[in-house]
């Protein structure tokens, strides 16, 4: 026979009552069909894994980390910083390869002329900090060629602190007058320098739009004349088409635009047999093939003129 039966202590009726009210809350979701149920039935999947991802620990740090450095990237960047920065960290990696002997205690350099030792290693970016480890070897020659007195250059590394440079420097050919400033100029028509130095005031002039990377294929062709080169003063490219001779007494040729070679052969032989380029003349014009035409200077004309007026009778002559 039971007993009376037992009053329910007081944490099992909370209970009964937390799972009543649990399910007078809980929605009761009718499962869904099609197209659509079945992008449902991921999209709560992915959510259930989502809520069940655990980061790992020190996660947090570390997003707070990427955090600050990514505000000063964005600072840095902003700010219009970039070079000093990069500057700044090439510094302290440098000084990191020089702790562990990597710093370059030699340079052997060669084919210099033109350029110094310290103006090589400021185009290359060879400084006193720079560690052997880290030279971009590729970067320096690249460097190097970009200066128009170097044709060609090669670094080579030699651990653990040797360094060696090799150039290929241009030789100055002539002088190019362009827009009234006078420079340098290499035989490929390079400039080398965009400006007149004493040292190279001896070299040929050539003057004109174009006239430099065709220099050297003229003056060529003349040097077969010693007699003319000898009395060049300059080389005028007009209308980058044909040449022009300036005289050192002041004479210009005009040079035909072809067969340049012919009319010098006439030139030549004219003042060879006539003394022509020793006359008071102002110019001579060879374009033309079957005829040479002279410019005689005011006093030369107006003398000519002169003696080509007819002469008056004397007084008393018979008729």
């Amino acid at each position: 026979m039971s007993g009376p039966a037992r009053p329910a202590s007081g944490s099992a009726r909370r209970t009964r009552a937390a799972r009543r009210a649990s399910a007078s809350t809980r929605r009761v979701v009718p499962p869904a069909t099609g197209r659509f149920g079945a992008l449902a039935r991921r999209l709560n999947a992915r959510a259930e894994r989502l809520d069940a991802y655990r980061p790992p620990r020190g996660a947090g740090g570390a997003a707070a980390v990427l955090l600050v450095l990514g505000a000063m990237a964005l600072g840095i960047v902003r700010g219009g910083h970039v070079p000093e920065a990069i500057e700044a960290f090439h510094q302290a990696r440098d000084a990191v390869a020089d702790v562990v002997g990597f710093n370059i205690r030699s340079v052997a350099l060669t084919g210099n002329r033109h350029l110094s030792r310290e103006e090589i290693f400021a185009i290359a970016g060879v400084t006193g900090h720079s560690s052997l480890l880290f030279l971009d070897v590729a970067d320096a020659r690249a460097k190097l060629k970009t200066n128009p007195w170097i044709a060609d250059a090669t670094v080579q590394k030699l651990y653990p602190d040797r360094l060696e440079i090799a150039i290929t420097e241009r030789a100055a050919f002539a002088l190019w007058q362009k827009d009234g400033r006078i420079g340098v100029i290499a035989d490929d028509g390079t400039v080398l320098e965009p400006y007149l130095s004493r040292r190279f005031i001896g070299l040929p002039l050539f003057v004109g739009i174009g006239a430099a990377p065709r220099a050297k294929e003229f003056l060529a062709l003349i040097d077969r004349y010693p007699d003319i080169r000898n009395q060049m003063r300059a080389a005028i490219l007009v209308s980058e088409r044909r040449w022009n001779l300036r005289l050192k007494n002041g004479i210009d040729v005009e040079l035909p635009e072809a067969d340049v070679a012919s009319a010098l052969d006439r030139l030549v032989a004219l003042d060879r047999d006539k003394k022509l380029l020793t006359r008071d003349i102002l110019a001579v014009d060879l374009r033309l093939p079957d005829r040479v035409t002279v410019r005689l200077s005011d006093a030369a004309a107006a003398a000519r003129e002169e003696a080509l007026k007819p002469k008056k009778p004397k007084k008393g002559s018979s008729a």
